[in-house]
Formats: structure tokens, C-alpha cells, sequence
């Protein structure tokens, strides 16, 4: 962690909780976090439960996050949810291209890209996520995937617009395995996309730029990543469901 950049801890619950049990893990974690000064904290329920959890911490130090969007205004996307629709509910952050959308969904470079383009567009700040398979890092090509992705990701992005940005490193053998990067790998992970950034852009927006990591963080591995000097924060999924949990990452020393 680079004390110029200010944390940020997320919780992606994926496609857990309802309206009723989401307001109930928010209300609980509400007072767990409530003195937290120093660091963004984001939730990111599924799009059923957004209304219950805006409404629970209206007011309060944490943040509302959406897992996804479609990269039009409007119109005959069925099933689909647009960025308006998100800042209706006070969505500040939208999560796109996670490993899981990637894989199951098939989204693409291209499709996350067009989102990332519309969230910035309408004012949404996207965290942006990229991560390796097992096979693509045993075979050597770690760097060339990290490097398309972050490429694919930002194409035509402005440098005003990347400040807003959140990338999310997601190796993605290690979410919900219960393995975890090292520290030290992951960290180098996030400096191969600081360096990415500094080639596209320049030396001061790549050291601006927040890098959370994502893969089984847990309360008892979150201070050593944190203690990385290129690791900005954390995008926590099964942690994050538990508010006793989420809360103490959140609190990492």
C-alpha cells in the first residue's frame, strides 16, 4: 500500500443474499465501520438488492457498487441493466469483466472496454477487473494476458477519465479456491499493470492508479496484502457476505 493512494476494500456478493437478508448484512456492518476515515469502503450486492442496501446506508461512510451493465443507454437488451438505472439507485462504482462474466458470459476485451467507455460516460467509476488462468500462468503467458487485458480494457480511455479508474487484479485460479496469490506475487502482478498504465499514459497516472487484488482475501491474509507497496486495496467476494469478516478487513492494520 502507497499511503498516496487510498484504500479501497469491496465486497462483490455476487448472486447471494436477498433484498431482505442484503439490508440486514448492511445494517450490521454499518456500526462495525462507522469510524473508518481513511479508506473507501464499496458494496456491491446483486442488482435485487441494490434499493434495500442504498436505502440501509444512505448517509453513511460506505458506497454502493453494481456487479455489471450493458454499455447502451437503453432499449431492447432483455434482462439487461443500463447505467441510469444504477445511478437511480446512488450507484458509485460498478464492477465489469470479472473473471466469472468473462468465463461464463462470454465477455470480451471488446464488451468490457464498451462499459467501462459507458460508466465513465454517465459517471459511473468502474473497477475494471483482469486476471490469468492457472493454464495461462503454468504455460508462461501471464504477462502477455494482463498486458491485452489492462490494452483491451482502457482502449481509448482519456488520461482525464483515469483517475476514476479502479483496475482489479483477479488471478482467477485463486477466486473462491481457497488459494491465494502470495503477497509477493501478487504485488508483482500489480506493478506489470502500474507499468502497462505508465506506457499508455504516463508515470503520474500510473501512480495514481488504485489496484485492488481479488482472490480468497481474508481477514487473516489482508494485512500482508495490504502491507504490498503496489496492493491499493481489496475485492473481496465469500468475506464479504459475513459482516464480522468484511468488517475486519476493512479495519486491516
Amino acid at each position: 500500500m502507497n499511503p498516496k493512494r487510498r484504500p479501497i476494500i469491496a465486497g462483490n456478493w455476487k448472486m447471494n443474499m436477498t433484498a431482505t437478508q442484503a439490508r440486514e448484512l448492511a445494517s450490521k456492518l454499518i456500526p462495525l465501520v462507522a469510524s473508518v476515515k481513511d479508506r473507501d469502503i464499496v458494496l456491491g450486492p446483486p442488482f435485487t438488492s441494490i434499493a434495500s442496501v442504498a436505502e440501509t446506508i444512505k448517509g453513511t461512510n460506505i458506497s454502493l457498487a453494481a456487479q455489471n451493465l450493458h454499455w447502451e443507454d437503453k432499449g431492447a437488451f432483455t434482462g439487461e441493466i443500463s447505467a441510469e438505472m444504477l445511478l437511480d439507485l446512488n450507484c458509485r462504482y460498478v464492477i465489469i469483466g470479472h473473471s466469472e462474466r468473462r468465463q461464463s458470459f462470454g465477455e470480451t476485451d471488446e464488451t468490457v472496454n464498451k462499459k467501462v467507455k459507458q460508466s465513465l460516460k454517465k459517471g459511473l467509476l468502474p473497477i475494471l477487473c483482469v486476471g490469468e488462468t492457472l493454464a495461462e500462468r503454468e504455460a508462461g503467458k501471464l504477462n502477455d494476458i494482463i498486458s491485452r487485458q489492462v490494452t483491451g480494457g482502457l482502449k481509448d480511455i482519456q488520461a482525464s477519465d483515469m483517475q476514476k479508474v479502479v483496475i482489479a487484479y483477479e488471478p482467477v485460479w485463486a477466486i473462491g479456491t481457497g488459494k491465494t496469490a502470495t503477497p509477493q506475487q501478487a504485488n508483482e502482478v500489480h506493478a506489470l499493470i502500474r507499468q502497462k498504465v505508465k506506457a499508455l499514459y504516463s508515470a503520474g497516472i500510473a501512480d495514481g492508479l488504485r489496484i485492488q487484488y481479488g482472490g480468497s482475501v481474508t481477514p487473516a491474509n489482508v494485512s500482508t496484502l495490504m502491507a504490498m507497496p503496489d496492493i491499493d486495496g481489496a475485492l473481496v467476494g465469500g468475506a464479504s457476505l459475513k459482516p464480522e469478516s468484511f468488517a475486519a478487513l476493512v479495519n486491516f492494520k
